[in-house]
């Protein structure tokens, strides 16, 4: 399914173990979700193939994550995960994610994560790559 906006998107389903007694999704199973969703993101724009290198050693930390929660998952749904880079800053990048039961429309939960690209000896963030911001703007925006 599209949405507007997201011109990717992947699938995957609510397991045993992400449940609690009532099989709703416990609230921190939302932030693995991007995290799964976000690794098939950046395997979708091809970024480590074309900047090999670069990218592979690339690091970027979360610095905020907001979730803002608007309908349960349960155990058995599956999850369609839209996934976007909103904004690249001099240092971070802003990542949104809309959370959907597959198939349908309905918004489960919408995400957004700024993360920022650290010097990992210092831990302190440093400028992101010109090859890595011209790589995310030549992306389909959906």
């Amino acid at each position: 399914m599209s949405r507007p906006g997201f011109a990717f998107s992947t699938r995957f389903k609510v397991r045993y173990a992400e449940i609690d007694g009532q099989k709703v999704v416990f609230n921190s199973r939302y932030l693995e979700y991007a995290d799964v969703a976000v690794t098939d993101f950046w395997e979708w724009t091809g970024i480590g193939d074309a900047l090999g290198t670069l990218w592979h050693e690339t690091e970027f930390h979360v610095r905020r994550a907001e979730v803002d929660y608007l309908v349960p998952f349960t155990w058995g749904d599956e999850v369609e995960a839209f996934v976007r880079v909103e904004r690249v800053g001099t240092s971070s990048i802003t990542k949104r994610f809309e959370l959907t039961k597959a198939g349908t429309e309905q918004l489960c939960a919408a995400i957004t994560i700024v993360s920022v690209h650290v010097h990992l000896p210092t831990g302190r963030p440093v400028p992101v790559p010109q090859a890595i911001r011209d790589h995310i703007a030549s992306l389909p925006q959906g």
